[in-house]
């Protein structure tokens, strides 16, 4: 029974608060929600990492590591993905994002921090500064298909990782004035995003429940398979495995279609805008499944 209040205790805050966003998107349909995304870009994610990692107690080797393993994770993904949009027979380049580039920040950060607090919440924000990077480098190469070495260079978010990775590798402490600053700035974020995206269920439409059915899958079921893979495959053990198995098993992220709006044709977009709500709404029934396994054999 207790392990059953634990799991409600972890999920309730964060479905709550993105059924708000979906009720303000029921009762007004016309949000805009540009804001949220131009914060969390420029403010909010870099804000995020920094304080998620250096709060936490993490170490450069397990940062490091756990970036690493995410990166291999990745690997698998976009491999899944291929095979998967192949047999669909999508474009296998720009509809790639949604399998790899899950919503391991804004929805897997406070789940695995209140799942397994403060070394969670570092551990997620490791994995997660994997995905943030992506977002504005391979999301928009894939998207646009171009590469374009600016886009990393203009990305407030690379040079947070540069930062947390340089205090962590010299052991330097970040003052308590940075940390107080980065905390209002990522939980303002969290909050805001989580509600973004509740609204965004009520915009975004679903254009091919089948394909997008398919999709999911590939995005909310295999995901965490190949998160438990890695932990078999490296023998992790504790809180960290079961971050790593939880941040797996996020859906697809919602800024892979605000990418794609902005760099792809509308059918691409239509298709991962379908992928992220279907995903999305899979991930109710999924996430509370890979949490409850991640708090049993993962402590």
């Amino acid at each position: 029974m207790e392990l059953y209040i634990k799991l409600f205790e972890v999920l309730f805050p964060v479905f709550f608060i993105v059924g708000i966003g979906y009720f303000l998107g029921k009762k007004s349909s016309n949000i805009d929600t540009s804001f949220i995304t131009n914060y969390s870009a420029n403010f909010g994610t870099p804000a995020l990492i920094i304080f998620g990692v250096m709060s936490s107690g993490l170490t450069y080797s397990m940062f490091a590591g756990y970036f690493i393993y995410w990166l291999l994770a990745m690997t698998i993904f976009g491999i899944t993905g291929i095979i998967f949009l192949v047999l669909m027979k999508k474009d296998y380049i720009r509809e790639l994002p949604p399998f790899i580039l899950p919503n391991t920040g804004n929805m897997g950060i406070p789940i695995c921090l209140f799942a397994y607090g403060t070394m969670g919440m570092g551990v997620a924000a490791a994995i997660s500064a994997v995905i943030v990077l992506l977002h504005f480098t391979l999301n928009i190469f894939l998207a646009s298909k171009k590469f374009d070495i600016l886009i990393i260079a203009r990305s407030p978010s690379f040079y947070a990782i540069l930062i947390t990775v340089a205090f962590l590798y010299f052991e330097i402490e970040a003052p308590t004035f940075v940390l107080n600053t980065a905390m209002l700035l990522a939980y303002a974020m969290i909050v805001l995003v989580l509600m973004s995206l509740g609204i965004a269920l009520t915009q975004l439409k679903v254009f091919s429940l089948k394909s997008s059915i398919i999709s999911s899958i590939g995005r909310v079921i295999v995901g965490p398979m190949v998160g438990f893979l890695l932990i078999k495959t490296f023998n992790l053990s504790g809180a960290p495995a079961g971050v790593l198995l939880i941040q797996s098993s996020m859906p697809s992220a919602i800024l892979t279609y605000l990418i794609a709006s902005m760099y792809s044709p509308k059918e691409v977009v239509d298709s991962i805008a379908s992928t992220v709500v279907v995903s999305t709404l899979m991930s109710i029934v999924t996430v509370p499944v890979v949490v409850f396994i991640a708090l049993k054999y993962f402590v």
